[in-house]
């Protein structure tokens, strides 16, 4: 049988406040067109369907939307999700009734019943092109700390072993049902050592870093275990049966050098055969002027003004995202005006202006230290935090400036 592994999908999510609503429609279609033409079985989408608890209309709706298209394109395919840290688990499993008349198990949080787990809806069947059973998934969402049940003191870390006897528990329930000839697959959202988090889009979860997950979670009877919550595509622990699907877009500038994929899973007789990536397009490019590093002004409003031409009528979501980076060795308080004068007519939009100061960077007691703060006179301490961030002296205007402020301030407390 086939299967498909995504996660990440963060609908509704917006990069410095541009939405990125018709980039993932045009992934959501992508993925509907990839299941059809790769003849996947079964679509596993490991968490973070939405970018936050409380997504807007227009995410819920592409989200619905996807649903009914697969449903009406794909009658056969079954379609296992968990949620994420960033999704709300209430909201994820409100529609559970209609999800299940419709085929599609959405395991939002962790369901219990009288006092245990719900193996019924943890526990999902998947089914070969034959319609027969050809997988059990253990479907296993994101888990806070109130799902997990306590530990006794002196048997490690509570939450990494609160962790591993909730997998454990549905891994059994998943190995009663298994008959020979049928894999068996573990889905979860968490963070894994030996894995590498993008800092700047993915919450730390599960207490922090030094919470993060053994890959000994998954025994070796466990063919595939498709996991959620980092960006970047990668195995854990080395093992080919252990993977990261990544995010299908960039989720933020530092991102855009990751390889944004989908996996597709080939299984024969109960056992992994292959994993092949197959790569998202990317239909808005992202651009770092200049591309490392940072440069004077004058030589980034130079790059800027090569940049390609702005077409008219282009559609205003195929516009490349930019980031500018401008060594400032003095004071530039006209910056972002001149950055976007450069910018005029040309196709990339500004997103993020990231200036990189060449001071010192040090403290006010790394200059002149051993004098205590009642020693130092304000333009000691004036000059001290200038030369935190530029490299250059004031100037002579701006020191008297600063001087006839100084003048003003003390005739006024006098």
């Amino acid at each position: 049988m086939r299967l498909l592994h995504t996660s990440d999908w963060h609908l509704g999510h917006t990069l410095y406040d541009v939405s990125r609503e018709a980039e993932h429609a045009a992934f959501l279609t992508w993925l509907l067109d990839t299941l059809e033409s790769q003849e996947v079985d079964a679509l596993l989408v490991a968490g973070d369907i939405f970018d936050t608890a409380n997504p807007s209309a227009e995410a819920q709706a592409a989200w619905y939307h996807f649903i009914a298209r697969a449903r009406r394109t794909l009658p056969k395919l079954d379609v296992v999700v968990v949620g994420g840290n960033h999704d709300s688990a209430a909201r994820l499993d409100a529609p559970d009734p209609l999800f299940h008349a419709l085929g599609v198990r959405v395991v939002g949080g962790l369901p219990r019943h009288r006092g245990g787990l719900e193996m019924e809806r943890l526990v999902v069947p998947v089914h070969d092109a034959r319609g027969k059973v050809g997988a059990w998934v253990a479907a296993v969402p994101y888990l806070r700390p109130s799902d997990l049940p306590s530990v006794p003191d002196g048997e490690g870390d509570r939450l990494v072993e609160g962790v591993r006897s909730v997998y454990s528990e549905v891994l059994e329930g998943a190995r009663r049902r298994r008959r020979s000839g049928q894999a068996l697959v573990a889905m979860g959202h968490c963070y894994m050592t030996g894995s590498e988090l993008s800092e700047l889009s993915e919450r730390k979860i599960l207490g922090g870093n030094q919470h993060a997950l053994p890959v000994e979670l998954f025994p070796e009877d466990v063919a595939y275990a498709a996991l959620g919550h980092l960006h970047k595509a990668q195995r854990v622990g080395g093992r080919e049966g252990v993977r990261y699907s990544g995010s299908p877009l960039p989720l933020s500038l530092s991102e855009a050098h990751y390889r944004h994929q989908v996996l597709v899973l080939d299984m024969e007789d109960g056992a992994l055969k292959q994993v092949r990536p197959l790569s998202v397009p990317r239909t808005t490019d992202m651009m770092r002027v200049p591309a490392r590093d940072a440069a004077p002004l004058a030589e980034v409003l130079e790059l800027l003004a090569a940049l390609p031409a702005y077409e008219a009528g282009a559609p205003e979501s195929m516009r490349p995202y930019l980031e500018v980076c401008v060594s400032l060795p003095r004071p530039e308080p006209a910056l972002r005006h001149k950055v976007e004068k450069a910018l005029e007519g040309r196709a990339a939009r500004l997103v993020k202006l990231t200036p990189f100061y060449t001071g010192t960077g040090g403290a006010l007691a790394d200059v002149r230290p051993g004098l205590s703060l009642r020693e130092r006179t304000p333009e000691d301490v004036f000059l001290a935090r200038y030369a935190r961030d530029f490299k250059e002296a004031p100037s002579p205007g701006l020191l008297e400036s600063f001087h006839a402020l100084l003048t003003q301030v003390q005739e006024d407390a006098s």
